[in-house]
């Protein structure tokens, strides 16, 4: 591959990271499919998308990046920018349209399709099972917020272990379970739009207890390297006064520790049970050992860090988010890459000694410089906790494409691909050069 000598370029080297470090992009299913067509079934962001005043402009990922169609040239790019892995999502409503019952073969055979293009081409599938797109069909009977979502969720997990177990690198049962429940059932910015603190409590438990139930599923259908991912953000009292810092324990706890404490200590912060028992479902410890299932890697998401001062106004968790003063991106998340290798060496020092894959990381800017000096810098944290003994086995870049984000539409560019939105034309950016740069260099390793 000739490679221009004015391309950007990154300060590491692929040989840094060791000569097994799986590099990837990531993507979701709702956020680049579009094809709403061919048995998909109906989505909770379809309908929380459809509804006026839920998302920027009213946009919806009804076409997306029409992925769905555009799969190959997709493929290409993933391919040709020498990337080892693809971590992709199945959607769970175009796979059982009404969640349950009978799969739609149209879809699976999307899928089949989309795998063994990966393959032919080298592409290590790494598969997510939920990144946010629950039928409808299952939301009308409570969704997350009904314990039977666990039955729900391994149906489904069986369905994909049983037709592509055999061809999948990895499987992760859920993406970021604090968005399905804090961002989805309390704050009400994502589907299905709640704002409740019994619906969130109640999803906080069974997003967990569901991921248990999937891993047993899974397993019993054979499927290997089994894990999930988690966000996490390096959380800071805004002072040094007790105040925040008993504000700050709250909000660590609510984001970080309830995941990671249920899932490695199968327990939950006493903090929060203090908070939320009034709302969490009757004998709810009794899941802790099923919540708790051995896994084989963790993936962590990480973007950001969180700023927490004490403020007596806010109801039950006594505390709000603060902004920092570093530069932000265009979303207004503050840029801390230090943040990555703090969060990197807590899962190391205080939950597991699994692998750890950093499964998402990314900035939203129409600066292109700046996501090449994020990416960077990143990078370099992540060595930094390879250095300081983090198992860090992979790196995956948020994302290969500009893409639906979610509530704010169509305006935040995340992608290391820019996407045309009215052609569909996908472009390299400066960044996707500096990753083809870097991963060219392969047999330096």
């Amino acid at each position: 591959m000739q490679l221009e000598e004015n391309y950007p370029v990154f300060s590491a080297q692929r040989r840094d990271f060791g000569r097994d470090f799986v590099f990837g992009v990531a993507t979701a299913a709702y956020q680049i499919e579009g094809g709403q067509t061919d048995g998909r079934g109906s989505s909770i962001w379809d309908t929380f998308s459809a509804t006026p005043g839920n998302t920027k402009n009213g946009e919806t990922g009804h076409d997306a990046c029409d992925h769905y169609r555009r799969w190959p040239q997709d493929l290409d790019l993933i391919k040709d920018g020498g990337f080892d892995a693809y971590r992709f999502s199945f959607s769970w409503p175009r796979s059982l349209p009404q969640g349950q019952g009978a799969p739609n073969q149209k879809g699976l055979d999307f899928y089949e399709r989309l795998l063994d293009g990966m393959l032919e081409r080298g592409i290590r599938p790494f598969a997510t099972l939920y990144h946010w797109d629950l039928p409808s069909a299952l939301q009308d009977r409570g969704g997350w917020m009904n314990r039977d979502v666990a039955s729900w969720f391994a149906e489904y997990a069986t369905l994909i272990a049983r037709r592509f177990g055999d061809r999948l690198a990895s499987i992760a049962t859920l993406n970021e379970p604090w968005c399905t429940a804090y961002v989805g059932h309390f704050m009400g910015r994502h589907a299905p739009g709640y704002r409740d603190v019994r619906a969130m409590t109640r999803a906080m438990h069974h997003v967990l207890f569901a991921h248990g139930t999937a891993i047993d599923a899974l397993r019993a259908e054979g499927a290997k390297n089994l894990g999930i991912v988690t966000v996490l953000k390096h959380s800071q009292p805004f002072s040094s006064s007790a105040e925040d810092a008993a504000a700050n324990d709250v909000e660590d706890a609510m984001f970080n520790r309830w995941y990671m404490d249920g899932l490695f200590k199968s327990s939950y912060p006493e903090v929060l049970v203090k908070l939320l028992e009034p709302h969490l479902p009757e004998r709810w410890q009794d899941d802790l050992p099923v919540v708790a299932r051995p896994l084989d890697w963790i993936g962590i998401n990480y973007y950001t860090r969180q700023t927490i001062q004490f403020d007596l106004s806010v109801p039950l968790w006594r505390s709000k988010k603060v902004p920092g003063p570093l530069p932000k991106n265009d979303l207004g998340w503050e840029i801390y890459p230090e943040g990555l290798t703090h969060v990197l060496q807590r899962v190391t020092r205080e939950y597991t000694k699994l692998p750890i894959y950093v499964t998402e990381n990314g900035i939203t800017e129409t600066d292109d410089t700046r996501r090449v000096d994020f990416y960077d810098r990143h990078l370099q944290a992540l060595l930094a906790a390879q250095r300081a003994g983090s198992d860090v086995r992979g790196y995956f870049a948020w994302s290969l494409l500009d893409n639906y984000e979610w509530a704010e539409g169509y305006t935040p560019r995340f992608g290391i691909v820019h996407t045309d939105y009215a052609t569909q034309t996908r472009t390299p950016k400066g960044s996707y050069l500096a990753f083809q740069r870097m991963l060219a260099r392969a047999a330096d390793v």
